[in-house]
């Protein structure tokens, strides 16, 4: 998968008249704001619409400015960002907004969180700026964005957790009609899931199972029915809580 896709997923290039993505900025440090607004700003195809310093105006925002991507960072005052990315993936009139998780290595535990509340993906607060801007496109086009290696290692340290620590009523009941929903997904849709899983974006999993992009997203689309999830992120950590994909990418 490095370098496999070009910058941008597939985005028209800049000059073609495309529309621009539209970015808000989350994070409690004013400092991190003005590097990420300088980067992204910087590219053609590229906008920051607003910054926010906390959860609250980060919703407060994803209302009023209807972003493509929101940048997020985890651990700010107010709110932070598991529980605003919450927020935003349950309200369906913002559906549209995609939830990028901006981290560092030791907050493995809130990237879970936020994995599991809807975020679109994440990435290190220190990954280079090319990265960054590849990352926003690749989340605006559908994609998500998970390193597999850090993935697989955050999503087996709290399944595991999950299975020492019963599960709430509630959280029972949704795993439970979820993996019966992933029972029903066809041959076809658990290669494509085992695709998913090792951090393929559309294209990617097209050209290994010769498959057109447009079919791979409708194989996505059918297994997040029949799973009853918002996001291909949710999709991937059933995958590995039901024991269907264990860290390492295997069925």
């Amino acid at each position: 998968g490095r370098g496999a896709s070009p910058p941008g997923g597939g985005v028209s290039a800049p000059g073609t008249g495309t529309t621009p993505v539209r970015v808000v900025v989350v994070d409690d440090q004013a400092t991190i704001r003005l590097g990420l607004r300088m980067i992204l700003d910087n590219e053609p195809d590229v906008t920051v619409v607003g910054e926010a310093g906390d959860g609250e105006t980060a919703v407060a925002m994803a209302r009023a400015l209807r972003p493509d991507v929101l940048l997020m960072d985890v651990r700010m005052p107010r709110l932070d960002g598991i529980e605003a990315t919450a927020r935003i993936v349950a309200d369906p009139e913002l559906a549209a907004v995609r939830t990028l998780v901006l981290t560092t290595f030791d907050d493995d535990e809130y990237v879970y969180g936020a994995l599991r509340a809807g975020a679109a993906g994440f990435l290190l607060k220190d990954a280079d700026p090319q990265s960054l801007v590849d990352a926003v496109h690749r989340v605006h086009a559908g994609d998500s964005l998970l390193d597999p290696a850090v993935t697989g290692r955050i999503i087996s340290t709290y399944v595991e957790l999950a299975r020492q620590a019963p599960l709430a009523a509630s959280d029972a009941v949704e795993t439970g009609s979820a993996v019966t929903g992933l029972d029903a997904a066809t041959p076809r849709e658990r290669e494509v899931l085992l695709a998913v899983a090792r951090g393929l974006s559309n294209r990617e999993i097209g050209a290994e199972l010769h498959l057109t992009e447009a079919t791979v997203k409708s194989h996505v689309r059918s297994l997040l029915t029949k799973v009853g999830l918002t996001n291909r992120v949710q999709l991937v950590i059933l995958a590995y809580e039901a024991g269907f994909v264990r860290p390492g990418g295997t069925a």
